[in-house]
């Protein structure tokens, strides 16, 4: 005799136990919830900065934020200035700019930020891949970073005075020869456009304010010296630079030190 067909049974709560209710759907900022927070704005950089047209050192800190792709705020402080100058002071005790704050952190001097930066951001590929590159490229780095005194003082930086024909003395004309004769091996070396090849580094800042010098003063060059100036004016972070620096007043003061 088959069996008869079996009844469903209808699931019953174990005791001590209340049947769960449904799921349904909450809105944000339904009664009773707490909304959301808004999410914690970026920490804010900001780089501190002199004269766009006369400061070469801040030129390269600039450079060095553009290309590691930070993005920051400047703090623009005239050096001609007293009062400004005595807050400088204050702020960095050897009247060093530019200067970065990032992140709770305070870095100033060139080679500084640009190791802080290589830190940050390893693929923004201020430092070159191969270890044998990048020793070459901190050490060219740190030739521009202490050495060439005789161009500095013979060449300032003006970025809108031109002087064709200008007469360079016997002992910046050295400092010219050897900043050449390091182009020439790297782009040599490494095939360009840069310094370290088809990007630029942190040697192409530390460089770049020698590139103005030499249109400014109209130094002779070779074609491809003359060519890595060509690609290094033609940067967009330099041709912001340029174009900011033509914005300032015609003079300012000059300070007893090479900024």
């Amino acid at each position: 005799m088959p069996s008869a067909p079996a009844t469903p049974k209808t699931a019953t709560a174990a005791p001590g136990r209340k049947k769960a209710p449904a799921k349904a759907a909450i809105k944000a900022g339904t009664k009773g919830l707490a909304s959301p927070e808004p999410a914690a704005p970026a920490p804010e950089a900001v780089l501190t900065l002199s004269s766009k047209n006369y400061s070469s050192w801040s030129l390269r800190g600039y450079l060095l934020c553009r290309l590691a792709g930070l993005a920051f705020t400047e703090a623009r402080v005239s050096a001609d200035d007293p009062a400004i100058r005595a807050e400088l002071l204050l702020q960095s005790s050897s009247f060093l700019v530019p200067r970065l704050d990032h992140e709770g952190l305070r870095i100033w001097d060139t080679l500084a930020i640009a190791e802080y930066l290589h830190e940050w951001k390893p693929e923004a590929g201020l430092l070159p891949r191969d270890r044998a590159a990048r020793a070459h490229c901190r050490s060219i780095s740190g030739e521009m970073h202490s050495g060439f005194a005789n161009l500095r003082s013979a060449l300032p930086m003006n970025i809108k005075a031109h002087h064709p024909g200008f007469k360079v003395w016997a002992g910046a004309q050295g400092d010219i020869l050897r900043i050449v004769a390091i182009w020439t091996e790297c782009l040599s070396t490494y095939g360009g456009p840069y310094l370290f090849g088809s990007a630029p580094t942190m040697a192409d800042a530390m460089y770049a304010p020698v590139c103005l010098r030499f249109t400014t003063y109209d130094v002779p060059l070779d074609p491809q010296s003359r060519a890595y100036c060509a690609t290094m004016l033609a940067l967009p972070a330099m041709q912001d630079w340029m174009a900011a620096a033509r914005e300032e007043p015609e003079e300012m003061e000059e300070l007893d030190v090479e900024f």
